[in-house]
């Protein structure tokens, strides 16, 4: 592989991993993998991902940004992007790959991103809520559909990031 190729390799990877963090603040992260991957399928000549791969990760995407939207109608709640929410989700990410990478590999270090970075965001979150008066806290139900919203949108990022990677590498 030659160094050119490897660089792209890593911008391809770093923008997964960007996808996946900017889903946890309820930005367009899936639209971002899947505009990863199919500037990557292009590049590649569509070697290691087909259209019917890239067809499945834009019904993933579409159905993600879906909920999303739908959440937001439904007015659940939304984490602000401070910059204690920012690095509560990037120490819960390493975190989270430190921990899952030796005993699930490189599903561990996607999971781990995925479920450390949500659990920091969360904590950070719990901090600010009790920080505020209570008028202004964020009711229970409310923080509960806004978990069901953060998980159902990066467990989504995280099947797209596996199906991806499962065609390039298989």
């Amino acid at each position: 592989m030659s160094p050119l190729a490897s660089a792209g390799f890593v911008a391809f990877i770093l923008l997964l991993f960007a996808g996946m963090y900017m889903s946890l603040f309820g930005w367009p992260g899936t639209v971002i993998i899947f505009l990863d991957v199919l500037f990557y399928a292009v590049l590649t000549g569509f070697s290691g991902i087909g259209w019917k791969m890239l067809l499945v990760l834009l019904v993933l995407a579409v159905l993600s940004e879906a909920a999303d939207w739908w959440a937001g109608s439904k007015n659940v709640h939304k984490i602000p992007a401070t910059a204690k929410s920012v690095r509560g989700a990037i120490l819960g990410a390493c975190a989270g790959m430190i921990l899952l990478t030796p005993s699930l590999w490189g599903l561990g270090i996607w999971g781990g991103f995925f479920l450390g970075g949500l659990a920091g965001l969360l904590i950070a979150e719990w901090i600010r809520q009790f920080q505020l008066k209570i008028p202004f806290q964020a009711s229970g139900g409310a923080f509960l559909a806004m978990i069901g919203q953060k998980a159902l949108k990066g467990f989504l990022s995280l099947v797209m990031i596996l199906i991806s990677l499962s065609g390039i590498y298989s």
